[in-house]
């Protein structure tokens, strides 16, 4: 054989086996990254009871310094967590100190001080688990128990990016009104023998109060986060125009994902992937009423964007609004822990995980079987147009990995 020839021959060759080993590597990192994907769904799974008891395994801390240390940049609580139990029993039960009327917004809240300096913000009952809904999918009241819902569905699908929330009854004559503000008591009322309340908000009306049965009130309290990690707000490229017949961009523009790429914060870092994340989030729950979302404040698209106000949920089971998906079908990406996540939730496993991370809450059944089986619809959906954009773009330019290790020191 010429030595040319012989040259060729070991280009080839050399070619080959550097796409030979560059194929294997990568193979060897996406299946140890599905590996440890696994290993956390079995963790998480393995976690899911909590049991509301005041033990805490860190003595000299109180359920408030611990819940402040969990968050970081990217969590609001870690993976493992042996005190949530202890941290959500003390929202539950601690004795309620102070309480005045919410902060801005355009639904009814509260925010109570607790035993120990924490703050809370209550959400009240306004209707049976078994009411459904109907008109728009952002209409109706706040629904207390969607935050709960909300906040465990978090936990399943592993973002950790949901403030604590946990079920609570309150009674309104003796825990509320003796340390209730001048502000909050002007709004209490009396609805035949129950004592209700109206708040101030922007649609909060003296002739739509929330009652309580008698002077107990249902309702859902969510951890304030710490003072120390200030929230910015910001409009999400996705959001509504809340006016008949005039319609946002995304909803008319097929090129508009392209767009929404090369504008900061969704041009670099992880923010658009959790745009998407969201979408998914919110389908799930049926939540299409996320104009704005939250991050920490001066993270240049660092941050997480923190799944906050969660109550326009589980309205209407049968209604399944598929333009809360327009992130995930406009840009046809999603991380690739997300999808592992989403899969191994088939079959059955999303209802049954959710019904066991709910079964120990104070006001549990959370939700009815109605919204329980519409999740698993919903889910068969998400999977179906991911789908959808493999088929047409192929996996490499769907599933993007990224991972971003954590930190709790």
């Amino acid at each position: 054989m010429k030595l040319k020839q012989r040259v060729v021959l070991l280009a080839i060759l050399l070619v080959i086996f550097i796409f030979t080993k560059v194929f294997l590597l990568d193979n060897l990192d996406a299946s140890a990254a599905s590996r440890e994907d696994q290993r956390a769904f079995q963790r998480m799974l393995a976690g899911l009871r909590v049991a509301l008891e005041p033990r805490l395994e860190h003595t000299l801390q109180s359920p408030w310094e611990i819940a402040a240390q969990w968050v970081v940049p990217r969590e609001v609580y870690p993976e493992e967590t042996p005190e949530l139990g202890a941290v959500m029993h003390a929202m539950s039960t601690k004795k309620i100190v102070k309480a005045d009327v919410g902060y801005k917004g355009t639904q009814l809240k509260a925010l109570l001080i607790l035993e120990g300096g924490q703050k809370v913000v209550f959400k009240p009952k306004r209707y049976a688990r078994d009411y459904v809904v109907e008109g728009e999918p952002y209409a109706g009241y706040d629904r207390h128990n969607a935050e709960v819902a909300a906040f465990h569905l978090d936990r399943i699908l592993g973002f950790r990016r949901a403030p604590l929330v946990v079920g609570r009854f309150v009674n309104l004559r003796t825990e509320i009104k003796p340390v209730a503000t001048e502000q909050l008591l002007g709004t209490f009322l009396t609805v035949g023998n129950n004592t209700c309340f109206y708040g101030k908000c922007y649609y909060c009306r003296e002739t739509e109060p929330a009652c309580a049965d008698g002077d107990i009130m249902e309702g859902s309290v969510t951890l304030w986060l710490p003072d120390v990690w200030p929230l910015q707000k910001h409009r999400h490229p996705w959001g509504r125009t809340y006016r008949e017949g005039k319609l946002a961009r995304w909803e008319y523009d097929e090129s508009y994902c392209d767009a929404v790429k090369k504008t900061s914060p969704y041009d670099s870092g992880p923010r658009l992937l959790d745009i998407i994340d969201t979408a998914v989030f919110d389908y799930l729950i049926g939540n299409a009423d996320r104009h704005h979302y939250e991050s920490f404040q001066d993270d240049e698209g660092a941050s997480m964007l923190i799944l906050l106000d969660n109550a326009k949920s589980f309205g209407n089971p049968a209604l399944d609004e598929r333009s809360i998906l327009a992130p995930l079908y406009q840009c046809c990406i999603i991380r690739v822990s997300t999808w592992n996540r989403l899969n191994y939730l088939k079959n059955g496993v999303l209802k049954s995980a959710l019904k066991t991370a709910m079964s120990h809450d104070p006001i549990s059944p959370v939700l009815s079987e109605p919204h329980l089986d519409a999740l698993e619809q919903r889910l068969l959906s998400i999977l179906a147009t991911v789908k959808q954009c493999t088929d047409q773009f192929g996996p490499d330019a769907v599933l993007v990995e990224d991972r971003m290790t954590l930190s709790h020191l």
